[in-house]
């Protein structure tokens, strides 16, 4: 039996879309084959990169995708996950295809205030939201 395919797509690749996609493969193993893509994509966020490191992941150096670019490779998923705040949504890339589409709501980290620290606690809370849908998706799949 083929792994299924998941895509995880947000408007930057930066860091939502970046989160998910790591940890659904932390947590879920090979069981998945998983990547993700952005409508424009940007460069990765030093804080998710440093939050991410937290959880033993290393996505330092990791170039960001357009969805289009995957689109146009002929690229297909079972699933596509939208992780655009309601804000946003929008602009949230709709990728074609037969896929099943899902849209999970998670704040953008780009729109974070303060001091480095209070960005940090900020993207830690977006992380643990990501973990926890991401756990009770592998549970149903």
């Amino acid at each position: 039996m083929s792994k299924k395919k998941v895509l995880f797509v947000c408007i930057h690749n930066s860091a939502r879309s970046q989160m998910a996609e790591e940890l659904l493969r932390k947590l879920a193993g090979d069981r998945f084959e998983v990547e993700s893509a952005g409508l424009e994509p940007g460069k990765l966020n030093p804080i998710v990169v440093e939050v991410l490191k937290e959880e033993g992941i290393n996505i330092a150096g990791k170039q960001t995708k357009a969805a289009f670019d995957l689109f146009k490779k002929g690229n297909r998923y079972d699933y596509v996950i939208t992780v655009c705040d309601e804000a946003s949504a929008e602009k949230c890339p709709v990728f074609p295809g037969s896929s099943q589409r899902l849209h999970w709501s998670f704040t953008d980290p780009s729109r974070f205030q303060g001091t480095d620290q209070e960005k940090l606690a900020k993207v830690r809370e977006v992380k643990e939201e990501i973990k926890g849908a991401v756990k009770e998706w592998i549970s149903r799949h």
